[in-house]
């Protein structure tokens, strides 16, 4: 089975999460933490910057590690790092997301979440 390692920012403001919605793919309208692939070579926390800059246009610190979550998709492995972070600079812009909802910790369950990030909302429930 293919294996994808992937990169994924918990952005907390005011005691707000920032969920994204996709906009295309097999997975298109399912909502997701954003971030992206980690490129050969490069370091998780350099990935999350850079993936947050392409896709939202924002400078990015990264707090904390909350956890790496594995999941068995029908056609891939995927292992997601999480982290926990806060804008620096910058304001949010789609780039590639359909749309995008600060949600507090109650509003988690509001939106169909990708299986991979559903396992990480139940971590942040209990930070």
């Amino acid at each position: 089975m293919k294996k994808i390692e992937v990169v994924a920012a918990i952005i907390q403001r005011e005691g707000a999460y920032l969920a994204t919605q996709r906009g295309d793919g097999e997975f298109e309208g399912m909502w997701e933490f954003p971030g992206g692939k980690i490129e050969p070579g490069e370091s998780s926390e350099n990935a999350l910057k850079r993936e947050i800059q392409e896709e939202l246009g924002v400078d990015i610190v990264i707090e904390d590690l909350i956890c790496t979550t594995e999941y068995d998709y029908p056609s891939f492995h995927l292992t997601m790092h999480c982290y926990l972070c806060r804008v620096e600079a910058g304001e949010i812009v789609l780039r590639e997301h359909k749309s995008a909802r600060w949600l507090r910790p109650e509003e988690l369950g509001s939106v169909e979440w990708l299986p991979a990030d559903k396992d990480v909302i139940s971590r942040l429930n209990n930070l």
